[in-house]
Order: structure tokens, then C-alpha cells, then sequence
């Protein structure tokens, strides 16, 4: 007897409405269902901005629908309005709290404009953060992945680059304050757990950068390697981690290293991300790591300049929702 299909159930949330967010929901979406029938979308976002043909409500049925949630008010691409801020925050909401009560698998998020948040008076650094309070995390880990092709910086086959980062949107003369032994170890800690119990990698080989330049050239150029980065990457690596470092940041994203590396941890945003965007053209996937959900991203902005003139490239939507649906069903098999 053939068994029933169990539909795997993302939730989008559309993000900023007079963004690109809401055009590249519904196109990724589109694009990814016709890839999996056994998945289901729920985009969270007002009407007006996702409005599905008849015959989208055909081919898709109950596998693409969207949860009307209304804006605060009148949006028009390309224009922000603080009044929306509440709007945004509401689809997050709604799609943790769907997550946390299994009523959805895993989150997706189109980009968010923070500085109409922060104008309405709500404090908002980022999405990793603020889903962070909503799940309660001891420590949530910002992680940036895509596929790197084969031939690529003379690599023989396709390989997965992994970039994680020990703080987030921070200004850089905040940085060395904001790390410590426990930042780095517990940062350690999260990638190598989420690696194989969400990526399935039964033994994860992680990199970790130093902070300075040289790694702080044993001391002559800062202490913070010395003091508490390479004592957390030998507490680790006694924990039965695979985890080497700390090395300089300008030569840890060696390319002879891309092959047996399933992570590389950076200190600060820049670190990490600007090589990683460099190599990976805008199809980076934005992932956080402990959470007790599953969530990923798209890693660009909102791109007001060309919201709503059908020039948005729905590529990394489609990606994130790729991974999200992967990570589910790596999930599943846990249970």
C-alpha cells in the first residue's frame, strides 16, 4: 500500500514591502514547488504585495498560499515608511512561533530594511538577533553557505563553503570587546553541533581566524589570539571537535584548504563575509545556527533601487528555500 506523501512545510516571510522581498517570495516559491511536490509554502504578507493568478492557484493548489497580514500602510515600491515597522516584525513572529509549535518545518526570510525598524522606535540590530530573543538562545551563530562549482579556484568537484561568524553587525571598534573565551568557544560549539545534527556531517573540520592581523604576530600586534581565541580552539579540540586555529584572516580562506573544510569561523563581519561574497556572486545563503528552529535567508538586501520593475533575480530565494527544505528533512531523520 503506497504510503500518503507528508508534505515538507516552509513559511516565508516577505520582509520589507517596499523592497524586492515580496516579488522574489512569490518567484522562488514558484520556482521551488515545481521542483518538490511533497513541499508546501505559506508566504506571510499583506495581499496586495503577493497576488497569485488564477492559474498560480491552480497549478499550486494548497501548496502555495499566502497568510494575509495588513500593512500598517500604503506601500510603494522603493518608498519606506516607518509605519511598517510592526508589519515586518509580525510576519517574524508569526513564523517562529509556527515553528516552534510544528505547525511549519522551517523559516525562509526575504530582506528587511533595519533602519525602518530602528526609526519606529523598536532597537533592532538584525534577523539573527532578534529571532535569537524570540527562541530564547543561549547563542545563536550567523552562518553563510553556497555551492562553489567544480573548476572553481582548481577545485576538482562542487564543494559547500561554510562561513560562520563569532559576532555580527557590530561596529568595528566594538569587536575586541565584544569577543571572550566563551564567545569563541561556545561560537566553536554551535557550528560543530548544528553541522551534524542539522547538515548531517558526521565529523565536521572547522577553521577559526585569529582577530588581528597575523594573528596578532604572537602578541606584537594584539593579544586577543594569546589570551582567549586559541585557548577555546584547544578547550574544543579536547571536547572531541575537529577545529584548528587561530589563523591570520587574510590567509585562512586558503584555497588548497577549500576541499576538507566544512566551516570557517571569522571573528567579524567583514572578515568573513567579504571573501565569501566575493567567491559565491550573490548566491550566498544566509543560515542561523542555534536556534531550536530552522531558519535560512536570502543574503542580499532589499534593493529598493529596482523593487516592483520586475528586474529582482529570485536566485538566492530559491536557494535558501532549497536549503531549508534539505535541513528539514535532515531534521526528520533525527526523530
Amino acid at each position: 500500500m503506497q504510503q500518503p506523501v507528508t508534505h515538507v512545510n516552509l513559511v516565508i516571510t516577505t520582509g520589507e514591502p517596499a523592497g524586492i522581498g515580496p516579488e522574489i517570495s512569490i518567484a522562488g516559491a514558484q520556482a521551488f514547488l515545481a521542483e518538490q511536490p511533497d513541499a508546501r509554502i505559506t508566504l506571510l504578507g499583506d495581499d496586495n504585495l503577493l497576488p497569485l493568478s488564477s492559474q498560480e492557484k491552480l497549478t499550486f493548489a494548497d501548496r502555495l498560499q499566502v497568510q494575509n497580514i495588513s500593512l500598517s500602510s500604503l506601500s510603494s515600491p522603493g518608498i519606506l515608511h516607518s509605519q511598517n515597522a510592526n508589519y515586518v516584525l509580525k510576519t517574524l513572529d508569526l513564523a517562529v512561533d509556527g515553528c516552534l509549535q510544528g505547525q511549519f518545518d522551517a523559516m525562509v526570510t526575504a530582506p528587511i530594511q533595519k533602519s525602518v525598524i530602528n526609526e519606529a522606535g523598536i532597537p533592532f540590530t538584525g534577523h539573527t538577533e532578534y529571532l535569537a530573543a524570540r527562541c530564547h538562545a543561549k547563542r545563536e551563530v550567523m552562518m553563510l553557505c553556497a555551492t562553489l562549482p567544480s573548476g572553481f579556484l582548481g577545485l576538482k568537484s562542487a564543494k559547500d563553503l561554510r562561513v560562520a561568524l563569532a559576532t555580527t553587525h557590530l561596529p568595528l571598534q566594538q569587536v575586541s570587546a565584544a569577543l571572550s573565551y566563551e564567545v569563541v568557544l561556545e561560537t566553536i560549539r554551535v557550528v560543530d553541533h548544528d553541522l551534524r545534527t542539522k547538515f548531517g556531517i558526521s565529523k565536521p573540520l572547522i577553521r577559526v581566524a585569529g582577530l588581528n592581523p597575523h594573528a596578532g604576530e604572537s602578541g606584537y600586534l594584539g593579544r586577543e589570539e594569546i589570551d582567549f581565541i586559541a585557548p577555546a580552539i584547544d578547550a574544543c579540540r579536547n571536547l572531541g571537535i575537529d577545529v584548528h586555529g587561530p589563523f591570520p584572516g587574510d590567509t585562512m580562506f586558503d584555497p588548497k584548504s577549500l576541499p576538507n573544510v566544512d566551516a570557517y569561523i571569522a571573528m567579524y563581519h567583514d572578515q568573513g563575509l567579504a571573501p565569501f561574497k566575493f567567491v559565491t556572486f550573490g548566491s550566498g545563503i544566509n543560515v542561523t545556527l542555534g536556534l531550536p528552529i530552522i531558519r535560512t535567508s536570502v543574503d542580499h538586501g532589499t534593493a529598493l533601487d529596482i523593487a516592483g520593475k520586475g528586474l529582482a533575480d529570485s536566485g538566492s530565494m530559491l536557494e535558501a528555500l532549497r536549503l531549508a527544505y534539505q535541513l528539514a528533512l535532515n531534521q526528520r531523520k533525527k526523530l
